[in-house]
């Protein structure tokens, strides 16, 4: 089994940086992605620093989006309600509402198994996530 700089198997700093970001926020997750694309030679870890990072950017990303339907909702509201008028779309606010859970929900998942296919240095396909690492990390 290769080891790290650091000591640590390949696989398990792998794991690290996939569990990092599910339970601590980003942060520890960024530093080690941080790490591995600095000081590690190993392109199969390389490889699922920048896929870690980039699964955990595209939920983000997606939840932002989502996200913001509902906050110009509000805002459409707020500026009807200055001339006596009220917009409110219960059933859209609650639709975006499922949809952002449902994507937490495969966010976790999806993080979980990454992280845990990587303790053996496997991994799951993300198909866009995959071809864009591939293209360019060569």
């Amino acid at each position: 089994m290769q080891k790290t700089r650091l000591g640590i198997s390949v696989g398990l700093l792998g794991a690290a940086i996939y569990f990092m970001g599910l339970f601590s926020g980003y942060l520890l997750a960024v530093l080690l992605a941080g790490y591995v694309l600095l000081f590690e030679e190993n392109s199969w870890l390389r490889k699922n620093a920048v896929k870690a990072m980039s699964v955990m950017a595209v939920f983000s990303l997606l939840i932002t989006v989502l996200n913001l339907v509902p906050n110009a909702i509000g805002f459409i509201n707020d500026v009807v309600s200055i001339f006596g008028g009220s917009f409110y779309v219960a059933f859209l606010s609650n639709l975006i509402s499922a949809a952002v859970a449902a994507l937490n929900i495969i966010e976790k998942l999806l993080i979980i198994g990454l992280g845990v296919k990587a303790l053996t240095q496997g991994t799951i396909a993300v198909p866009v996530v995959d071809n864009l690492i591939n293209k360019y990390m060569g």
